[in-house]
């Protein structure tokens, strides 16, 4: 958990420099907007992200310890050749797992958060999911299993495996010649991405590419159908936690309204999309019926909530950081306190993006329970003196200025 932290405190700042290099290169050789929403929301997703893996909030059914000690049929001692053996047999597992998660209404729940933006960038690769408290699929590791793989490998070549995915989010790099019958490029990529008919499910290989053609997931990207990206049901919101519910959300309220016992319990296992027809009559969802035509989602805001939004986020990345480097210092249960602050301040700044009225109630429930959590302990957790006055200003202060944008946001609607 600690050693993953300090990891983090050294990925993370090289994701948001290459974030913004990307979107650099796109504006000034292309002219491309810099949409500052979308991809604070996606940086976003990423806070949220991670901050559930290193408080370990999920739990796995089946341990792969478990399976090395009751499948292993000998012992790989440590080598090159034992992590090699890890690498593939994770990516083997990640596209079993990706293609449930594609095909399974439950199982889209914790994976559609990854499709949620509406762009093709560096920044929609850190969407990633906090839904996921139960790990139901780590059998898919009975190959590793099987050579004995230690557990110590796949926890060093597991990150290793998750980060080789990120640079090819991207709409930059076209053909990449004889390494297209190989990895994952950025067009196979773009293709996974895409909700035209022709590319929808495909592709859904972490690192080699073969498995999909050896499975038959295979597809190009086609000149004649340029990739139009998002879900077929739009999110129409920045808020990442709320994006990582929606499905699930849907899913429940169908369940509850089919008229048929056997739909209320079959629709969690139905392919994805699947809803009662009764419940589709009654309650239509909307849906993009025409991929090339249709308004993606951008509520009109002002540059200075734009200012407003990167500031909010560059604190609360500075209070992750202090978090990640003091996890055994802070300790439990105080982290999970922490923890709670850092997803409540993500749905507040981005509730505010929304121009959602509400934003200013989250925002004093979030800056109330910060300067709570000040007054119980004395400090901002061992923070010095100095820097526990600096965020209980901020939290004050952020109350005040949030009060004016919902204000702005409501004149201007008005």
């Amino acid at each position: 958990m600690e050693l993953y932290g300090k990891i983090l405190n050294m990925a993370m700042p090289v994701f948001f420099v290459l974030v913004l290099l990307e979107k650099a290169y796109g504006w000034f050789a292309f002219k491309h907007p810099f949409k500052a929403l979308d991809t604070l929301s996606s940086m976003s997703a990423g806070f949220t992200n991670v901050v559930k893996d290193v408080m370990g909030l999920s739990i796995a059914i089946i341990s792969y310890d478990f399976l090395v000690k009751h499948f292993a049929i000998y012992e790989i001692k440590s080598s090159l050749g034992v992590y090699a053996i890890a690498f593939i047999a994770l990516d083997f597992s990640s596209y079993w797992i990706h293609r449930i998660s594609h095909k399974i209404n439950f199982f889209w729940n914790k994976h559609a958060i990854h499709h949620s933006s509406e762009e093709f960038n560096l920044a929609c690769a850190l969407r990633q999911s906090i839904s996921s408290f139960v790990n139901l699929f780590t059998f898919f590791l009975i190959p590793a299993a099987l050579f004995g793989v230690p557990v110590n490998v796949i926890a060093i070549v597991a990150p290793i495996h998750l980060f080789a995915q990120f640079w090819y989010h991207t709409v930059y790099i076209k053909n990449m010649g004889f390494l297209e019958h190989i990895l994952v490029t950025p067009a196979h990529h773009r293709v996974h991405h895409a909700i035209n008919p022709e590319y929808m499910d495909k592709n859904l290989a972490a690192i080699f590419i073969v498995w999909d053609k050896i499975f038959g997931t295979f597809q190009e990207e086609l000149a004649s159908a340029p990739p139009v990206f998002g879900i077929t049901r739009p999110v129409s919101t920045w808020n990442p936690i709320k994006i990582n519910f929606q499905h699930l959300w849907l899913l429940m309220q169908d369940a509850w309204r089919a008229n048929s016992w056997q739909d209320k319990f079959s629709i969690w296992f139905k392919p994805t999309g699947w809803r009662p027809a009764d419940v589709e009559a009654k309650y239509p969802v909307a849906k993009i019926e025409d991929v090339y035509h249709f308004e993606k989602y951008a509520p009109l805001v002002s540059d200075k909530l734009v200012a407003w939004s990167w500031f909010q986020f560059t604190f609360t990345f500075g209070l992750i950081v202090y978090l990640f480097s003091n996890i055994s210092v802070i300790g439990m249960p105080n982290m999970f306190l922490y923890g709670v602050f850092l997803f409540a301040s993500v749905y507040a700044y981005t509730e505010l993006m929304d121009c959602n009225p509400n934003a200013f109630l989250f925002e004093v429930l979030k800056s109330g329970f910060g300067l709570g959590l000040i007054f119980h302990f004395g400090s901002w957790f061992g923070i010095s003196a100095v820097f526990t006055y600096l965020i209980a200003v901020y939290l004050v202060a952020s109350v005040v200025i949030v009060a004016f944008f919902v204000r702005e946001n409501s004149v201007s609607l008005a």
